[in-house]
């Protein structure tokens, strides 16, 4: 679900000096974030409404979004400090293991700006004030140093995505042995996919923020947002107040979401899990009580989905509750009245419970054409209407990329011109003069700029590298391998330039786009299915990771051009955080995969986790590898007539509600997460984001100053706070706690949450 999305639009509340208005409040609350890496929600972005006041002669917000800020004052120190790169560490690593914890969720992830921004000027200032005679910690903090942490926190905080995603998808595939015995082998598959999509971009900032940035409209609208936020925090008068405010509100809901996730384990069916129909059928008796509950109708109090639903709003809410009633309210039960699909009793040997159903099997017996739970049913026309949504949206940017070929063939023609010494230079170019003199000026200088050394010589090694490693630990083909990182490379095109005009990072369309490509060149090869699902799903993610990388190393470029910072310098603080995420991703999937051992096992009806991006990219590399893989008939023909509606959906929403009836668009139903609802056997998600979003609706109602100081900072806190009991509870059930004997399933249907 950047962006943090879930995925896909996230924006700032006013328009800037474009041509065309920035997106709506609740269409920049758009965003799904399935695959987790796939477009999370930017949570940066909800900083930008309301800021504090700031000095004599600054504005909130600079005139023209393409010049770099000129009020922040000068910092001739050093930005890239100990204090920056630790803080940014610290920010990442907290929001890395909340991203893998939601992500197995339910899909969903958040970003580290929040954390990076709020925790850098909250803390550094106070090191700065207090510590000053501390040569690692004193100092003055400045925005860039802050632009640091932030840089440093986004890196560290990425490169979970496939860990909730293709990486189990190929131990339910028993692709691979077991995460702790691969632990180095998806490190390096991890590393490679990263380093590669850094590399590569980092030439890419000169292109897609200065010489294109103006004439193809790229704002960058959340990156923007983050840059004016540390701007304003720093200029403000009571800056530091209302920085150690955020940060108070976001330490108690942090502190809070923690411990009510770790105590709840204990009593899940009284802190956790609310099942009022089970408390009715103990009550009444009633059988129909359990008609509800077998579907999942329950209520669950997750800080992280509450907090999640407070930064996303009504729309993506009401869609994701809209979706799951669709789903499991409406076409589940009719498919099962119609003896289309079926379930079977989620308690046995138990005449209490007779009458309890489970729907969400994904075991063999259930996985087929002829005899399918709901939940297979219902994955296909999620997983071809998210496709078919994605690729729908990147289409209608489709003048965003003429453009862009114009100016990449405009500025090929200059170049050639120059190097062969053209006769008729200047006449040749004469036309772009004027583009030329409008371009968007560079504030950093010749030697703060990435040297061709710094990243050509890195970018060649990983090549030869992958080569070698994919080659010797998976038996991946060199063709294969080149193919996927070229697939890499062309789609963090696409990628950067969606979300540079509309904040749309469409990994989903990147991933699977990948994987069909991919299962195209596999076909009538020779491999065995076990082979040819290996390389799919190891292309994939590495197509996937380094498409990821690049959007983010282009979105803090553009944070770091508005602030005026070293590009050198965050390109290091970029490196620094990534080294980082390359170890710590995979540790805390292994300390998840180790405690709950279902992650890794497609068929267990009962799991805490319904990681749906994992069946997702399984259910992918599945169809596009087998040759006798057949979907069931009706599911097969509804998912079509899903994708066409859902296809129509944006058709309409790009095309229809324009001009005067720009309004309509945020009440317009998210298509994209009405078919996240499809993957997830479960409605709480949803009824938790609506429980938050109402709240922050209200509590913006009653009172708009308080919500804008507090409300994005213990929305995050919320986040990364259940994210952090989650590793706590995994942890302590790898130690042995174990929680079903010294915990109570007092109210829980069939005596089990």
């Amino acid at each position: 679900m950047s962006s943090s999305h879930a995925q896909e639009e996230e924006g700032i509340t006013n328009e800037k000096a474009t041509n065309e208005p920035l997106l709506s409040y609740d269409e920049r609350y758009s965003r799904s974030s399935l695959d987790s890496e796939e477009d999370a929600i930017d949570d940066e972005a909800l900083l930008s409404s309301d800021l504090p006041e700031v000095r004599d002669g600054a504005e909130a917000e600079a005139a023209d979004p393409f010049l770099a800020f000129d009020d922040l004052p000068d910092e001739d120190r050093n930005i890239l400090t100990f204090r920056a790169v630790l803080v940014g560490l610290l920010c990442g690593g907290l929001v890395n293991a909340s991203n893998i914890y939601l992500g197995l969720k339910s899909g969903w992830t958040s970003g580290a700006n929040i954390f990076g921004s709020i925790v850098g000027f909250a803390v550094l200032r106070s090191f700065s004030k207090y510590c000053s005679a501390i040569p690692l910690l004193g100092g003055e903090f400045g925005p860039r140093e802050n632009n640091i942490v932030q840089t440093v926190a986004t890196a560290a905080g990425g490169l979970s995505n496939v860990f909730v995603s293709a990486i189990p998808a190929m131990y339910q595939l028993d692709l691979l042995q077991t995460p702790l015995q691969d632990f180095w082998r998806i490190t390096i598959l991890t590393a490679i996919g990263a380093y590669f999509g850094l590399f590569f971009a980092t030439p890419l900032r000169s292109f897609f923020v200065i010489h294109a940035a103006r004439e193809l409209q790229l704002i960058f609208p959340s990156s923007y947002a983050t840059a004016t936020t540390i701007r304003s925090i720093h200029l403000a008068v009571d800056g530091a107040d209302m920085a150690k405010q955020k940060m108070r509100a976001l330490s108690y809901g942090f502190g809070y979401a923690m411990i009510c996730r770790v105590l709840s384990q204990f009593a899940v069916g009284i802190l956790w899990d609310w099942h009022p129909f089970t408390w009715l059928y103990l009550i009444s008796g009633s059988k129909a009580s359990l008609a509800f509950e077998s579907w999942g109708w329950f209520i669950e109090w997750t800080p992280a989905f509450i907090g999640s639903g407070m930064l996303v709003g009504l729309n993506v809410s009401l869609s994701f509750v809209g979706g799951s009633v669709l789903a499991w309210g409406i076409i589940g039960p009719i498919l099962v009245n119609s003896g289309i699909a079926f379930g079977h009793p989620a308690v046995s040997n138990n005449q209490a419970w007779d009458g309890l159903m489970s729907y969400s099997s994904l075991s063999d017996e259930f996985a087929s054409a002829n005899h399918p739970s709901p939940r297979y049913w219902l994955l296909w026309p999620g997983i071809t209407c998210m496709i078919a949504v994605s690729f729908t949206e990147l289409a209608c940017q489709w003048r965003i990329f003429i453009l862009s070929g114009k100016v990449l063939y405009r500025g090929t023609l200059k170049v050639w011109a120059r190097v062969t010494n053209r006769k008729g230079r200047e006449a040749f170019t004469e036309k772009y003069d004027d583009e030329d003199n409008n371009k968007t000026i560079d504030p950093a200088s010749p030697d703060e700029q990435v040297a061709t050394w710094m990243w050509l010589p890195g970018l060649i090694f990983v090549l030869v590298m992958a080569c070698v490693v994919m080659k010797s630990q998976f038996g991946m083909p060199v063709g294969e391998i080149l193919l996927a990182l070229f697939l890499a490379f062309f789609f963090s095109f696409l990628a950067i330039q969606s979300t540079g005009a509309t904040d749309i990072t469409p990994l989903t369309a990147a991933s699977k786009a990948s994987q069909i490509i991919l299962g195209a060149t596999t076909s009538g090869q020779g491999w065995t299915l076990q082979q040819a699902q290996k390389l799919n799903l190891i292309g994939g993610a590495l197509a996937s990771i380094g498409a990821n990388q690049a959007a983010d190393l282009t979105g803090d470029f553009r944070v770091g051009f508005l602030l005026r910072t070293s590009p050198k310098l965050q390109w290091f603080a970029q490196s620094i955080g990534t080294f980082v995420a390359v170890f710590l991703a995979p540790s805390i999937f292994v300390l998840f995969a180790t405690a709950y051992p279902c992650i890794l096992d497609a068929s267990p009806d009962t799991c805490p986790f319904a990681a749906p991006s994992v069946s997702a990219w399984r259910a992918v590399a599945i169809a596009v590898t087998s040759s006798d893989f057949v979907i069931p008939s009706s599911s097969k023909w509804f998912s079509i007539l899903f994708a066409v509606f859902g296809v129509f959906m944006v058709l309409l929403r790009h095309c229809v509600w324009t001009g005067r009836w720009e309004w309509v668009r945020a009440y317009h139903p998210n298509m994209m997460i009405i078919s996240l609802a499809f993957l997830l056997p479960s409605t709480v998600y949803g009824t938790a984001m609506f429980i938050g979003a109402g709240l922050a609706w209200a509590w913006n109602k009653r009172s708009p100053q308080s919500y804008a100081i507090f409300g994005s900072a213990v929305a995050a806190g919320f986040m990364a706070g259940e994210g952090i009991g989650g590793v706590i509870n995994a942890a302590l059930t790898v130690m042995g706690v174990d929680f079903d004997k010294i915990g109570t399933s007092f109210l829980c249907p069939g005596d089990k949450c």
